[in-house]
């Protein structure tokens, strides 16, 4: 029987599905590259080709997710009846939403990277989701200045205020995590609502706003993503696997 050969990028999302669905089965640290390699049926040096590292199969997995949620914001870019700031707010509440619904698929995989050592490949992944979604914010803020919703003489500046805004929390979530108490994510959830408010209240600013123009959270955001960590992994590989897609695709959803 003739081999078949698949097509690079097929290969490459097919090996993303079997290490997505190991990580969120057993865990990012109890899952090892071997387990992927055995679950895909490939040979180390094939897999080798696509993923030289653990640490790059992370962030090939953060890439994706990055994609995958900016196409679930696609009809709030196209929607020909919102204005910029309408866009702007939409795209937020989108975002929300969608961070809400895959929280626990999200944990499972990537709660790793708060722990001190792994700071850089926290900022690499940041940094691919500033890639994906950047550009797009500043298509918004452009088109609101010129017709005179935003006041601002650098968009790209401000997109990247607002994609800084992620890993400006960082402290505060990796400190919950590492005390690991109720009271410990108490704190955190508290903290991050007052993070929140000050980012809305910054962007208003530095858009030329009225405060409470911008929304970046709504009641009950903070604490819906943070309380989702305590999901059972295997519960979410399960819930994943029965989506009607490729396990190992979060599907995108209207937030």
């Amino acid at each position: 029987m003739p081999r078949i050969i698949k097509h690079p990028e097929l290969r490459r999302e097919e090996l993303l599905d079997h290490a997505q669905a190991l990580f969120l089965t057993h865990g990012y640290d109890r899952a090892s590259l071997n387990d992927v390699i055995a679950a895909a049926g490939i040979s180390k040096g094939a897999f080798y080709h696509y993923f030289p590292s653990k640490e790059a199969l992370l962030e090939a997995l953060a890439e994706r997710f990055a994609r995958q949620a900016l196409a679930g914001v696609q009809g709030v870019l196209d929607d020909p009846d919102l204005d910029p700031l309408g866009r702007l707010n939409a795209l937020m509440a989108t975002s929300r939403q969608a961070k809400i619904d895959t929280a626990a698929e999200a944990w499972a995989l990537f709660e790793t990277l708060f722990r001190p050592e792994n700071l850089v490949l926290f900022h690499r992944i940041n940094l691919a989701a500033s890639a994906s979604f950047s550009p797009v914010l500043v298509e918004i803020i452009r088109q609101g200045v010129k017709d005179g919703t935003f006041r601002t003489f650098d968009p790209e500046g401000v997109a990247d205020i607002v994609m800084q805004f992620g890993m400006a929390t960082h402290d505060v979530v990796a400190k919950a995590i590492a005390g690991g108490s109720h009271a410990d994510m108490e704190i955190a959830v508290e903290a991050l609502e007052k993070r929140v408010r000050l980012y809305e209240i910054a962007l208003d600013r530095i858009l030329g706003l009225p405060d409470g123009s911008i929304r970046i959270g709504e009641p009950g955001y903070v604490r819906a993503v943070m309380t989702a960590r305590r999901a059972n992994p295997s519960t979410i590989a399960s819930a994943s696997s029965s989506k009607g897609h490729e396990l190992g695709h979060v599907p995108s959803r209207r937030r």
